[in-house]
């Protein structure tokens, strides 16, 4: 998904990058007085934040610019700081799902499995020393994110729920993960209402909900239009969510750059194996989720089975539902004109894309 440049305008995104360009050359020559090694890790962290669609960062400065904020500097500084996040976030979410490539290339755990492979460690080792590379590095992102927010000028009660904001967006996606982790144990059958819950909280919360809020509090909009903010974003975020989820079994992976396989290797239990686990299918559904083994063939046979049971075009609905919610709330909000028709395509896009 790419929001037009227009909002918010290239040159307020060439600043966020610009943020992110001097936090990484700080922490690079910071890391390099320890070491080489250490020095390499952050080259590989910034390396991960490279290629992304910068959707957070896109969507702090939406909302920061449509509500005429004036704080252009400490807004880049907390967009690039949303950007962080999502790396830190990512990184984890790909060792928990033991994933070695992001956007068709080694990601960071691939790239330190590749590097102790060539150096002769076994492959069990080399795993090892991918998967701890990575969280050391989804870590410095992590801490990356607040240290970036509390060196943002801005009012102190604005950074004081800007940070609110985030530690809400952080421990909700670590409860969604928990939730996601929890729903592959064999046997549990959590119901739609709780796979819904699980993917607000895992992607929607961080991603939209608490960008938009943060933007409104930059620009130091009245409490009802950040909360009518949230609101949006949640919806919206969701509805990216479901997408998300139908994508990552029917999507086309060169154009998505995501594993069509994966989740069905994995057992993932998405909203699409919820539904579906109530119909007739569910036996043969069942009995090939899971498989590390599972082929091309075998994973046509779970699409073929999730659009005859009706699971696809259930979760498809639901995805529009919550973004027809979401354009009822803009419908009745108080908010500048150029804004709602940002956020109105925001929810647009987050129903009607392919990536």
């Amino acid at each position: 998904m790419t929001l037009g440049v227009s909002a918010p305008n290239a040159a307020a995104l060439d600043r966020v990058e610009s943020v992110l360009t001097e936090f990484f050359a700080s922490a690079e020559q910071r890391a390099g007085m320890m070491g080489p090694a250490y020095q390499r890790l952050w080259h590989a962290l910034e390396d991960s934040t490279r290629g992304g669609k910068r959707l957070r960062p896109r969507l702090v400065m939406t909302a920061f610019d449509g509500l005429a904020g004036t704080n252009i500097t400490g807004a880049a500084t907390i967009a690039a700081a949303f950007e962080m996040l999502h790396t830190a976030l990512i990184i984890h979410d790909d060792v928990i799902d033991h994933d070695t490539e992001r956007r068709g290339a080694a990601n960071i755990a691939g790239t330190y499995r590749d590097q102790a492979l060539s150096a002769g460690f076994t492959a069990a080792d080399s795993l090892h020393r991918g998967s701890s590379a990575a969280i050391i590095a989804g870590d410095l992102a992590l801490t990356s994110t607040f240290r970036l927010t509390n060196s943002a000028a801005m009012p102190s009660w604005v950074r004081d729920r800007i940070f609110e904001v985030l530690d809400e967006a952080v421990f909700a996606s670590a409860g969604g993960e928990v939730l996601d982790v929890d729903f592959t144990t064999p046997g549990a059958a959590p119901s739609p209402l709780e796979v819904m819950n699980m993917s607000r909280w895992k992607t929607a919360v961080y991603s939209f909900e608490a960008p938009l809020m943060a933007g409104g509090l930059l620009a130091e909009a009245d409490d009802d239009v950040v909360q009518c903010l949230g609101t949006v974003g949640r919806l919206a975020g969701t509805a990216y969510q479901l997408v998300d989820d139908v994508l990552g079994v029917f999507g086309d992976g060169a154009v998505t750059g995501k594993s069509t396989i994966g989740d069905l290797v994995e057992g993932k239990y998405t909203l699409l194996m919820s539904y579906a686990s109530n119909t007739k299918e569910w036996e043969q559904i069942s009995a090939l989720l899971g498989r590390r083994t599972l082929s091309a063939d075998q994973a046509d046979q779970v699409r073929h089975l999730l659009d005859t049971c009706g699971s696809r075009e259930y979760v498809e609905a639901q995805a529009e539902e919550c973004a027809n919610s979401a354009r009822d709330v803009l419908a009745s909000a108080t908010l500048p004109e150029p804004l709602a028709v940002d956020l109105s395509a925001i929810v647009d896009q987050s129903v009607g894309r392919s990536s």
